[in-house]
């Protein structure tokens, strides 16, 4: 049963006419659609499709956790983030959260959790991001791919969270993961953590 909060929902689908990809990238693949809206008018919608990807957050036994310092071309600035990367094709999302943490940041995750997921740009792209917890960590030799230069930021929780106020951390998918799991680990947490 429908929570009442969706109950009017039905009234705002919008349903493709038809779709034209416009660019086919390694990534990414761009297409533009025709769109029928729920007054019965017709709409150009721009769009992304993205196959989708996982971040981690690494919690270590001391209470800090593993970020890492990545230049992101777009913007043109070094950002704090979260491991994180592409689902390949087939693969399930957990063995992309255990992959990409461990070519990012050396880290063998010998317990995981799934603590939820989100869109990160629900405006033009269909991109979902599956969050993971990570801990009992053995730190391994770094594996990173050949066009991936990272540093690796090992920090405790509650700076990192402080680093959200702060505006020092700006990465959506970092504020979201870092949060998500924060809240997660207060109700579920395998081992005490202070975050004060």
């Amino acid at each position: 049963m429908k929570s009442s909060i969706w109950a009017d929902s039905d009234k705002l689908i919008e349903r493709t006419i038809e779709s034209c990809e416009q660019f086919k990238g390694n990534l990414l693949h761009v297409y533009v659609d025709k769109a029928l809206m729920p007054d019965g008018s017709s709409s150009v919608r721009e769009w992304i499709r993205h196959p989708g990807a996982c971040a981690v957050v690494p919690v270590f036994r001391d209470g800090t956790v593993m970020l890492v310092k990545q230049y992101r071309y777009p913007v043109k600035q070094v950002f704090f983030e979260v491991p994180a990367g592409k689902i390949d094709p087939g693969e399930p999302p957990e063995t992309t959260a255990l992959r990409e943490t461990e070519e990012e940041t050396g880290i063998l995750a010998g317990s995981i959790e799934y603590i939820g997921h989100f869109y990160p740009c629900i405006g033009y792209s269909d991109e979902i991001i599956h969050i993971y917890s990570a801990w009992d960590l053995e730190q391994l030799p770094e594996n990173t791919d050949d066009d991936e230069f990272l540093v690796n930021a090992r920090i405790p929780f509650k700076q990192a969270l402080s680093m959200i106020e702060e505006g020092v951390i700006t990465d959506a998918k970092t504020i979201c993961s870092l949060m998500k799991t924060h809240m997660w680990w207060l109700q579920n947490s395998p081992f005490q953590i202070s975050f004060t």
